[in-house]
């Protein structure tokens, strides 16, 4: 599943409009629970959502935007950390905080592995609970930040013609623009010419911006495997 954003963003309404609280996701299948956490959560200013089972929780169109999920590992029907490793698997990047009223070691190692942030015992401690969702929503603002960069860079690499994604390769693989022109039998100027138009469209102001760049997108491995470098 992929983080659905909003990209149109050029309209005065899109520009004016107030964000949105963080929205948590509650999924537990005890009522009394999803009740409480929610009242908490929301008298701190949080938007919430519950749910009871994890059908509900993967059907629900508003789950691309939870900035943090709280899952409960014994659901009735479903096994929490079973249902963890299947959101991972299937690169559904929500940060996790699991809850559990009789949590053990390999419990916790298990969780942990499958990257969740946290593993808090019941009953909830109101403190630890909140201090635990703010780290986590803290965590996917950065999360979100890079998505959006990589994006951004993946959007200017595109847009580079096949003779400019070959020659940022090799810039970025360590040739100099002779070494390069040899390698593709061009010219010294027009290997300059190419690596300037580049260099430009990417928006890098350094040989360093170029090289993270290309390590980002996986060019590097690519221009070594064509040149067997």
């Amino acid at each position: 599943m992929l983080i659905r954003q909003n990209r149109s963003g050029h309209d005065a309404a899109s520009e004016n409009a107030v964000p949105l609280p963080p929205l948590v996701c509650v999924l537990d299948d005890d009522p009394d629970i999803r009740g409480s956490i929610e009242s908490l959560l929301r008298s701190e200013g949080f938007s919430v959502q519950t749910y009871a089972s994890t059908s509900d929780f993967v059907m629900c169109e508003s789950v691309d935007r939870a900035a943090c999920l709280l899952l409960d590992i014994n659901l009735g029907d479903a096994n929490g950390l079973d249902f963890q490793e299947e959101l991972a698997g299937n690169d559904i990047a929500v940060p996790v905080i699991l809850m559990s009223g009789y949590g053990d070691i390999p419990m916790t190692v298990r969780g942990m592995r499958a990257g969740a942030l946290d593993f808090l015992s019941k009953p909830l401690s109101d403190d630890v609970l909140l201090a635990a969702v703010s780290d986590a929503i803290r965590k996917d603002e950065v999360r979100r930040q890079a998505s959006a960069a990589l994006d951004g860079t993946r959007q200017r690499y595109n847009a580079l013609t096949n003779r400019e994604r070959e020659i940022m390769g090799l810039v970025t693989a360590g040739l100099m623009n002779k070494q390069i022109a040899a390698r593709l039998g061009l010219s010294e100027i027009t290997v300059k010419i190419h690596r300037g138009n580049m260099t430009r469209k990417m928006q890098a102001d350094s040989l360093a911006d170029l090289v993270r760049m290309a390590e980002e997108l996986g060019a590097r491995e690519e221009t070594a495997s064509r040149f067997n470098r």
